[in-house]
């Protein structure tokens, strides 16, 4: 890792009507709208999706990095993440977010020490971190025969 502090640009574009195009040195660019909810096309990533997919993305990347400083040994690792968006105070913003992981571990693997270092990824994640809403936890943990 690069020491500290890193910093992240991305430049987005847009007309008075149609998509946002996002765009980073050495990536390709995304296509964004406004969501469904906010009478957008519903067809497009949005601020929000992109909010949301971060918080299963950073933990999955929290737990790899964590189970591999503590030598677990895992197959696969599914998570989707589900995030509430309400008023509150007359402000809308997002109120809580749950991730669901579905960890496979091989025959033999210790499913307690799996399930510590979940509960670590979750604490550890950079992007749930930076975030004021609450983050709920919910596990599977499936040892193959």
């Amino acid at each position: 890792m690069q020491d500290l502090p890193h910093h992240y640009h991305v430049n987005a574009n847009a007309e008075a009507q149609g998509n946002i195009v996002l765009k980073t040195d050495n990536l390709p660019q995304l296509i964004s709208a406004p969501p469904a909810e906010f009478g957008g096309p519903g067809d497009q990533w949005s601020p929000e999706h992109l909010l949301v997919a971060s918080v299963a993305d950073c933990f999955i990347l929290t737990f790899r990095a964590i189970a591999r400083a503590s030598k677990l040994e895992w197959s696969n690792l599914e998570s989707s993440a589900t995030g509430v968006l309400d008023r509150v105070d007359r402000v809308t913003c997002f109120t809580g977010f749950t991730v669901t992981a579905t960890l496979t571990l091989p025959a033999g693997s210790d499913s307690s020490k799996a399930q510590r270092l979940l509960e670590k990824a979750e604490g550890a994640c950079l992007i749930t971190n930076s975030l004021t809403a609450e983050v709920h936890l919910e596990t599977e943990i499936i040892v193959a025969s």
